[in-house]
């Protein structure tokens, strides 16, 4: 590999590492509705776990009010043996399978197939899900995207934009055009932005001076009326005027809070924060956009990836990575098992191939 190749294949393997291990810091604590920021708060400083620097500790004995995912044994601190499986780590895996199969002219309707070929109906969720019975009921994109299917501006697209960032490094058109591509399978409106803008983000980050270049040229990527890049840009302000993390957050939240946890834009506004504040510091990245609560494991991953590729794998610590032991689980069918190193190569290759 020449120098160049090497620096991008070391980032790219940040960007891997960042996801996964961004989606396992929030994993526990995924339920916006209930793991508020105050509550997320609040179960660290009864764990001592503030200032926030590792995986979530596990919670002590008898303890009420705090209820975790049923897989919290799986991601907490010091139970951790690999990644857990989860839909946020699925659809890289999935969206890296498809290039390596389709190449970068891949359609929306290649998607779907290696959806019904690849991945198991009950791994899918909201959107995703309602797009997987319409393909598996005939119907094709874009009616598949909108028939029955309320969850058409939901974070799920945003998700599995990550692939289209690592294998084009600064290029963000290109690859907020092929997050288009995928999204489009099962979101509209702010759904597909929200793809276009993390995979654009994800994109610039590799040439990028900082979070806030790779943010503001992600903008440049998504419609400037949608109401995904007024948050975004309103995100953007309140830290260029000095507002406290806590005070952005909280006034993002009086503005968008009423589309609800799950939904791409409070989200946005969650993981611009994440890297503003984070400022380049992965730990710092990651455990900030955690303790913004709303869908946590998702906000986790692409804030991870976004701060993975900025700093490379190297600039990683070994807290976040040791436990994962360079191994995936994966529901993604022939994938389970698989080495984040690997992935990583595979994901490289794709980009000098």
């Amino acid at each position: 590999m020449t120098p160049h190749s090497t620096h991008t294949a070391d980032r790219i393997l940040g960007g891997w590492l960042g996801r996964i291990a961004g989606n396992m810091l929030g994993k526990p604590v995924e339920r916006g509705d209930y793991w508020t920021r105050a509550r997320i708060d609040r179960y660290l400083r009864l764990t001592g776990a503030l200032p926030l620097t590792d995986y979530l500790p596990e919670p002590p004995a008898a303890t009420d009010g705090f209820e975790l995912r049923p897989e919290w044994r799986h991601c907490v601190r010091g139970r951790i043996s690999g990644s857990c499986r989860d839909d946020d780590v699925d659809y890289a895996i999935l969206g890296l399978h498809l290039l390596e199969t389709h190449g970068f002219a891949f359609t929306t309707e290649e998607v779907g197939e290696l959806w019904l070929l690849r991945l198991p109906y009950l791994q899918t969720f909201t959107a995703e899900r309602a797009a997987y019975r319409n393909l598996a009921n005939g119907l094709r994109p874009p009616l598949t995207a909108t028939f029955e299917n309320p969850y058409q501006e939901w974070i799920g697209a945003l998700i599995r934009a990550d692939i289209f960032g690592w294998t084009n490094p600064g290029d963000p058109h290109r690859a907020a055009a092929l997050a288009r591509r995928d999204a489009v399978l099962s979101h509209t409106g702010n759904g597909v932005y929200g793809a276009m803008w993390a995979a654009a983000l994800i994109a610039a980050a590799f040439t990028a001076s900082g979070p806030r270049a790779a943010l503001e040229a992600a903008l440049e990527r998504v419609p400037a009326s949608s109401r995904l890049a007024r948050t975004v840009r309103h995100t953007l302000a309140l830290h260029a005027a000095g507002a406290a993390w806590e005070d952005t957050l909280t006034a993002m939240d009086e503005e968008t809070g009423r589309l609800g946890w799950i939904h791409a834009v409070p989200n946005a506004a969650v993981i611009t924060a994440g890297l503003l504040y984070g400022d380049g510091d992965f730990t710092r990245t990651i455990t900030l956009t955690v303790r913004g609560g709303l869908d946590t494991d998702s906000n986790g991953a692409t804030a991870g990836s976004v701060a993975g590729v900025l700093c490379g794998a190297g600039g990683i610590g070994r807290q976040w990575t040791e436990p994962l032991e360079d191994t995936v689980r994966s529901a993604v069918f022939g994938f389970d098992g698989v080495r984040i190193t690997e992935l990583a190569h595979r994901t490289a290759r794709l980009v000098v191939g």
